[in-house]
């Protein structure tokens, strides 16, 4: 069975940092040799919200032709290459014992198929960044737009990182795996396989977003805010109520930032004159509820775990946490028109909930990209469930081989961006 050394990156949709792991691979055995991660600026966050309200809705061409697009493209893959340069310099690493670098590139929209039937549109989805270019800069294969490939075969293309919760449970044993990043998702693992992934909702994205425009904060850290404050049952309804739609899709589905109404919701507090730490305080709630909820759209004939593994690092907020592990339980405020569904969800269990930490769990999604950058190496279908469920087999992503078609980096868009049924 080959081995391979592989460094993972994930710029997840909070933008907070660039993340890296080093895994060496023999099977489905994983060891992390080192990690390595930098905070983004304010002024690369600022760039990057900007540019994704710029290309909301927007074709591959009409992206191309902002001129603020590729500036901002260049920035942000030189940053991921300097990092990837220091990762490799100050921890003696040999460029040439690397197989690849697997590259998730930045997200800025998606359309899955899930919401392109119920919108009537047609699914795209988008990423930037240039593996080319990646490539170039450091002087390593880099294997990247690994989404593209499930939405041309008709599959949301998110979450991912299933599969690679199910190769962790053969060390961490079965359960609910679950992610709390800007978007929630989870995955049911059972016998060591993937039966279920699908994303919750949001769960850094109201915290951090809100955090960032009333304070010099990135996050709330250990919730020093909302503990200060308490929980606005009026806030949690209309939080539901904004996203409704979205949040009663049926599994499996995938999640945007565009689809939680930030703004609004925003406006809606400040009109309401809600004080700071009661929203950061029932936001915080409102992750962990949105967590709770979406299982409650696990289909019957599915067995629900009662343990749950939890990664991300949303989940270090105490009082996400807490709320969390107190709905699974039966306490907390529920809302009046879920409180049937919560109380049929905790009757699945077959013990009472345990929740614990996954010793994997800090870089887990940059570790997910190079376990999918290991599939390609092998040519090997990656195992997401509704489409092991379909029949179907896909292998997924590019490869970029450095100084072989060097300045010619058309690739800076996915190729799933949006129109391209007609390219």
């Amino acid at each position: 069975m080959a081995k391979y050394r592989i460094i993972g990156n994930m710029t997840g949709n909070s933008m907070d940092a660039i993340d890296l792991v080093l895994t060496e691979f023999d099977g489905d055995k994983m060891c992390d040799i080192c990690t390595y991660s930098k905070p983004y600026d304010k002024d690369m966050q600022d760039k990057i919200e900007a540019l994704r309200t710029k290309v909301c809705n927007k074709t591959r061409a009409e992206i191309a032709a902002l001129p603020e697009f590729l500036p901002i493209h260049d920035r942000y893959v030189h940053q991921i290459a300097a990092c990837i340069n220091e990762l490799c310099r100050l921890n003696g690493i040999d460029k040439r014992t690397i197989d690849a670098v697997g590259f998730h590139g930045k997200t800025l929209d998606h359309n899955p198929p899930s919401k392109a039937r119920l919108d009537g549109t047609e699914p795209y989805t988008l990423q930037i960044g240039s593996g080319q270019m990646l490539a170039d800069l450091t002087d390593i294969p880099v294997i990247y737009d690994f989404r593209s490939d499930y939405i041309m075969a008709g599959f949301d293309g998110a979450p991912l990182v299933p599969p690679h919760n199910a190769h962790i449970a053969a060390s961490e044993g079965d359960g609910c795996y679950y992610n709390g990043g800007n978007t929630s998702n989870f995955a049911l693992i059972e016998n060591g396989t993937a039966q279920l992934g699908a994303d919750a909702g949001p769960f850094n994205e109201y915290i951090d977003g809100y955090i960032r425009r009333h304070t010099a904060e990135m996050f709330d850290k250990d919730g020093m805010f909302g503990k200060q404050g308490k929980l606005r049952t009026g806030l949690l309804q209309t939080l539901f109520d904004f996203g409704r739609k979205y949040y009663e899709t049926p599994l499996p589905k995938s999640g945007d930032p565009a689809y939680y109404h930030k703004d609004e919701i925003f406006d809606y507090v400040s009109v309401q004159k809600i004080p700071f730490a009661d929203a950061v305080h029932t936001f915080e709630y409102f992750a962990a509820y949105i967590a709770v909820q979406a299982l409650t759209l696990v289909p019957n004939n599915m067995t629900m775990p009662s343990d749950f593994i939890l990664f991300g690092g949303g989940w270090k907020n105490p009082i996400v946490r807490r709320s969390f592990e107190d709905l699974l339980s039966g306490k907390g405020y529920i809302l009046p028109e879920h409180r049937i569904m919560f109380d049929k969800l905790r009757q699945q269990f077959s013990a009472l909930p345990t929740v614990r930490q996954s010793a994997f769990g800090d870089f887990m999604e940059a570790r997910l990209f190079a376990d999918l950058a290991r599939y390609k190496l092998e040519n090997k279908a990656w195992e997401v469930p509704e489409i092991i469920a379909a029949n179907k087999k896909i292998v997924c992503g590019k490869i970029a081989y450095p100084q072989t078609n060097r300045h010619s980096y058309a690739d800076c868009i996915n190729r799933a961006a949006k129109s391209w049924q007609h390219e």
